[in-house]
């Protein structure tokens, strides 16, 4: 697979990743699940896993063999490999997803729809490879408040320079709203939650909508 222009910035490894972002992406990974409907007897998929802190918690309610994980990052796949004997986990990109078809009742994308070169396109893929009345879900950071530390981080950079790319004018999908209309727009979704999974612990909130394909 030729290397991925989005996935550049996530050439680090799996433990590197964590110590910046993955106590408050593994905070997320639960309540993101439980507003999917994550429970026994599905199969899932984690698009953009990264080095797996939804794919975690997928493990635990679903067991390994339930669970694909898919992620364009080369490191962020062998972390995730190793770290979860069992799961399906392959290096591809959300809009392309080498998955075949119906063949998943969950497909779930946590802090991915601001990095894919196309957003639609990857909501279509996740459409595709889950089956009739299946769920499509994702949530991203809400850059312009909710996120703090985030938040703290922008607005120290724009005290310096304001010219400075904000994430939050920057990257779609942080505000209300955003999510739910390209899943309605996207493969027809039945949108049922359009509010943030939170707020959780640590100070962080994120935007998040799943939806159902139709039936």
């Amino acid at each position: 697979m030729e290397p991925v222009p989005g996935a550049r910035s996530f050439e680090a490894d799996g433990e590197a990743y964590d110590e910046f972002m993955g106590r408050y992406s593994r905070a997320l990974a639960v309540p993101f699940a439980d507003a999917a409907g994550v429970g026994a007897g599905q199969r899932a998929v984690d698009v953009g896993c990264g080095p797996g802190a939804l794919t975690r918690v997928l493990v635990e309610r679903l067991g390994p063999s339930a669970v694909a994980a898919v992620d364009p990052s080369e490191p962020f796949v062998r972390a995730c490999a190793e770290r979860f004997p069992g799961v399906d986990v392959r290096r591809g990109r959300a809009e392309s997803l080498p998955l075949p078809g119906a063949d998943r009742d969950v497909a779930l994308a946590q802090l991915v729809l601001h990095f894919v070169s196309d957003p639609a396109g990857a909501v279509s893929e996740m459409a595709r490879v889950v089956r009739p009345g299946g769920v499509v879900g994702a949530c991203v950071w809400d850059f312009a408040e909710g996120m703090q530390m985030l938040r703290l981080y922008w607005d120290a950079a724009l005290a310096v320079d304001p010219t400075a790319p904000d994430e939050a004018r920057t990257l779609g999908f942080g505000r209300p709203g955003e999510i739910p209309a390209l899943l309605e727009a996207t493969a027809q979704h039945r949108v049922r939650l359009g509010s943030p999974p939170g707020p959780f612990t640590l100070s962080a909130t994120a935007r998040c909508a799943v939806g159902r394909t139709p039936s």
